[in-house]
């Protein structure tokens, strides 16, 4: 997969990233809903993540394990992330372009309110078979 530009909605973050794959997988967890006030939609790029300037980033840890990077100027939520940087899922809508992708995958289904629903035909998953993909039972 090539490396794509993507950039907060001021512009004052920018960054480059490789995906690991072209498809964009969706989160229902109670923490990314709170977030962005909706299911957030994102990237798996691995640590293939770098930043212009990461002093313009601003970094949120959601739990013991991982941290959410945003833009402090705008609010743009940018990515979800392990705290040793191994892994980033980047929101898709902070790329430049992502014309090809689709949606594939969706988690914490079991999280998921009533009041939307998606037309495409998914995997799903629960939270718990999340936990179990990355053995440590760890959340958020």
């Amino acid at each position: 997969m090539s490396e794509k530009s993507g950039r907060c909605l001021c512009g004052a973050v920018k960054f480059t990233a490789t995906p690991k794959a072209s498809r964009v997988d969706a989160c229902h967890c109670d923490t990314c809903r709170k977030q962005v006030g909706g299911p957030v939609m994102a990237v798996d790029c691995g640590g293939a993540v770098r930043f212009a300037d990461e002093s313009k980033l601003g970094v949120y840890q959601s739990s013991d394990w991982a941290e959410r990077g945003f833009c402090p100027a705008c609010g743009t939520a940018l990515f979800w992330r392990l705290k040793d940087r191994s892994m980033y899922t980047i929101n898709a809508g902070a790329f430049d372009n992502l014309d090809g992708f689709s949606l594939e995958t969706e988690i914490f289904v079991d999280s998921k309110p009533d009041y939307y629903d998606f037309a495409q035909d998914t995997t799903k998953l629960t939270g718990q078979q999340v936990f179990e993909m990355f053995a440590g039972g760890q959340e958020n």
